[in-house]
């Protein structure tokens, strides 16, 4: 069993990284997170594009709130779920938390952390990582940063393992308590 959170920024190469990490399962559950939009074909389109790309004996399920994300993480089936940023988005607008005090959607993603820390069998994550750059001017782009930051920490604790993909290159990521210690000199 192994849960990996895949994190890097826009068009990194994260997703692909993400899709390479289940390559050898025969079977595989694919979350698309993003919500389809009549009003935006652009939209649609990217969303078609990128599942004609994904392997044909891979399933498919396209979420349509963020609370069915949590319900689908409730086998064992190798899933990969692509992005938890559309997820959050999506969180934000159903529960119409864009101009509510910052937390109002801490019990979603408590139901998404007690899922995955539930998930048996292999379970990759991918979410972007936005908080490398310049604070947001508006007030959603910085809920959006600090949500998906309080997020993905808390994610983090609960997989086995945490790769960080910056221009195509993944960086495998590690907590303290994972690296071995020299302790007649107190280093690292």
């Amino acid at each position: 069993m192994t849960r990996t959170l895949v994190l890097g920024g826009a068009r990194s190469g994260k997703s692909g990284h993400a899709e390479s990490l289940l390559d050898d399962h025969p079977e595989v559950r694919y979350v698309a997170t993003g919500r389809r939009n009549s009003a935006d074909a652009d939209w649609d389109a990217r969303i078609d594009t990128h599942r004609r790309t994904r392997p044909a004996h891979w399933s498919t399920v396209e979420i349509t709130s963020y609370a069915a994300l949590s319900e689908a993480l409730r086998d064992g089936v190798p899933t990969l779920v692509d992005d938890l940023g559309t997820w959050l988005t999506g969180a934000l607008d159903d529960l119409h938390a864009w101009d509510s005090p910052r937390g109002t959607v801490v019990a979603a993603v408590d139901d998404l952390v007690a899922a995955v820390d539930r998930f048996e069998g292999p379970l990759v994550l991918v979410s972007p990582e936005v908080g490398l750059g310049v604070i947001p001017e508006s007030r959603a782009g910085r809920l959006f940063r600090d949500e998906i930051g309080a997020a993905n920490a808390r994610l983090a604790q609960v997989c086995d393992a945490v790769t960080l993909v910056v221009a195509g290159l993944s960086v495998p990521l590690t907590r303290p308590s994972d690296r071995p210690t020299d302790r007649s000199r107190g280093t690292w």
